[in-house]
Parts: C-alpha cells; structure tokens; sequence
C-alpha cells in the first residue's frame, strides 16, 4: 500500500517523570495507511510516547500535530473524538461489563452510526469476541481481553490506532494471532501506531520503525531493513 499524506507529526517532544527525562527530543511522523512501529527495550521511553500523543501525559517543549492541527494542548478524550483511538498497556477493559457492552462504550465519543454495522466488521476481525459477547469481560482469557481492547478501540472508527504492547504476557500462539489481525487492519487501510518490545513480530508487520534506547532514538527506516540490520539484530533480535 502506498502511504499517504502526514496525519500524525511528533516534534521534539521532551516528558519528564518529576526529575527523570524520560522522552528526549523526539521526532516522528505517521502517514495515512502505514503502520509504525516504535520499538525498543522494556523502560526505553515507548508507551511515554504513545500516552503523550494521546494526551494522557505532556511534553514540556514541541508539538503533537494531527491532519495538520496542534493537539498537544487537547484534553486525552477530545483526542478520542477526534480520530485517534489508544489501546492501553495491559488492556483495560471493563471486567465487570459483557464483551458487548465494552464494545459499545468504545463507541461512546461517536456522533452517529450504525452500531449494528460496527459490530459486525469487529466481529469479522475478532470470531472470537461475537461467541463470547454476553460474556463478562473478566473472564476471558489474556489473548481474548486483548482482542477485546482493540476492538473496542476501532469502534471509535479511528484514522490511527495505537497499540501499546499487544503482545504483552501472551502466549507466542496469541502474539501470532493478534498479529495477524494487525496485517489485516492493516490491509484494510487502518493507520497503526505500535509500540512492542517484541522487535521481531513489529518490524515484521510495519511499513517504517523507529529504535528507542533510553528515551532517544537511536535508529530509524523501513521496517524489514531494521529488520536485517546486524545492530538491530544483535540488540533485539537475539541475533
């Protein structure tokens, strides 16, 4: 797929835990239809990023520019309405709510639409999730809750989907599964930004990646030539 125009710009963007720097003068783009993937060691400075865009945290110097508007300033659940839906580190779902009703809370920032609609294109990605939607949410298994989370995020209908760690705590099967739905939102015109420890299954399915080491980054291009560079390889590869 050809990428389109810019729809995503981070720049220099600095956050800081109290004292601790926890994001140094990053830089990155997205553009329509790509995934990108920020990859990186566990505490590199990723899901800083991801929650920074989403305006969970701020960033004391640069910009967050969405199709062009400044964004950094923007409360995190008028971001949601505006187009950019975060699938959050270790899930968040609703326990105690059915699979359905999690599924129609990610649709709650929306205007209008048919949710009926909705649920059918989520239940074509996620089988899964249609046998299980009267189903208390807190009893599905790791890799269920997962799907769950992402499905409940693309009922927002969003222009960018972030996932933050997908393949945290699954089983390599799981990690196979969701990424294979990833290729195939992909396919479908999503626009994806990851973050993953898991290198390998990342660059495997992004467009572009960029290397995070202690909160810099430290190398970035397309996602199969980090893929086969010999440093990339040597740190997160295991080669």
């Amino acid at each position: 797929m050809n990428a389109g125009e810019v729809i995503l710009q981070a720049e220099n963007l600095n956050v800081y835990y109290g004292s601790i720097h926890a994001v140094k003068d990053i830089s990155f783009e997205v553009r329509s239809g790509e995934i990108v993937t920020l990859i990186g060691a566990n505490g590199a400075g990723k899901s800083t990023v991801l929650n920074t865009v989403s305006g969970l945290l701020r960033s004391r110097t640069g910009s967050v520019m969405f199709h062009g508007e400044a964004i950094h300033r923007t409360p995190s659940h008028k971001i949601v309405s505006r187009g950019l839906a975060l699938v959050p580190e270790g899930r968040r779902i609703f326990a105690r709510m059915t699979v359905k009703e999690n599924l129609e809370m990610g649709a709650f920032t929306r205007k209008s639409g048919d949710l009926n609609q909705d649920f059918e294109i989520i239940y074509n990605y996620f089988p899964r999730l249609k046998e299980r939607s009267g189903q208390i949410a807190g009893t599905l298994s790791g890799g269920e809750q997962q799907m769950l989370a992402m499905g409940r995020a693309l009922m927002s209908r969003p222009q960018v989907l972030m996932l933050d760690e997908p393949s945290m705590g699954l089983a390599p099967i799981l990690v196979e599964q969701i990424f294979e739905i990833i290729g195939n939102l992909h396919k479908d015109g999503t626009t994806i930004l990851l973050v993953e420890q898991n290198a390998q299954a990342a660059l495997s399915v992004a467009d572009r990646g960029y290397v995070l080491e202690t909160g810099k980054i430290s190398a970035s291009g397309a996602g199969r030539e980090l893929l086969e560079s010999p440093e990339i390889k040597k740190a997160y590869l295991g080669g």
